[in-house]
């Protein structure tokens, strides 16, 4: 349990998971990369109040996976390597949301034995019927924002 902290400039990589957050609040994560973990974050449906901005998820199995339907915490200008929308007006902004908790890491917090199945046929067409219809994954998990290109935190 963390609360009123500031999390800037990290490199979270190649780890089983790189955060876990379960009871965390008002936690700001900024500048971090997130890189070739098996779960960047795990945020545990007890954390509220956190900002995460401004960060790079690339190489990530799942991105972000939650134990709750309801999630209280906000994504915002991230890059993310999964993203496939696209910038029409060219602001580097992506014009489509996007939502980094998909189906398939919900079925594997809920039943760990499914990992197995990574990488099938089953899981793939679970992914893209989400995407087309998204309504077993948590609707406040959604970066309105997401960036079309990495940051250089050089």
């Amino acid at each position: 349990d963390i609360s009123d902290s500031k999390v800037i400039g990290n490199t979270f990589q190649k780890n089983t998971v790189g955060i876990y957050m379960e009871g965390s609040s008002r936690i700001d994560f900024k500048d971090n990369n997130f890189k070739e973990n098996g779960w960047a974050l795990k945020l545990m449906a007890s954390c509220d109040q956190n900002l995460f901005q401004a960060n790079n998820f690339a190489g990530n199995t799942f991105d972000i996976s939650t134990n709750g339907n309801t999630v209280l915490n906000e994504l915002k200008d991230n890059y993310w390597d999964k993203y496939e929308g696209y910038d029409l007006n060219k602001d580097k902004i992506g014009d489509v949301p996007y939502r980094p908790i998909n189906l398939y890491s919900v079925i594997v917090e809920k039943i760990p034995a499914s990992v197995m199945l990574w990488r099938s046929f089953m899981v793939t067409l679970l992914d893209r019927m989400e995407k087309i219809l998204p309504t077993m994954t948590p609707d406040e998990m959604i970066d309105h924002s997401p960036k079309m290109r990495p940051y250089d935190f050089g």
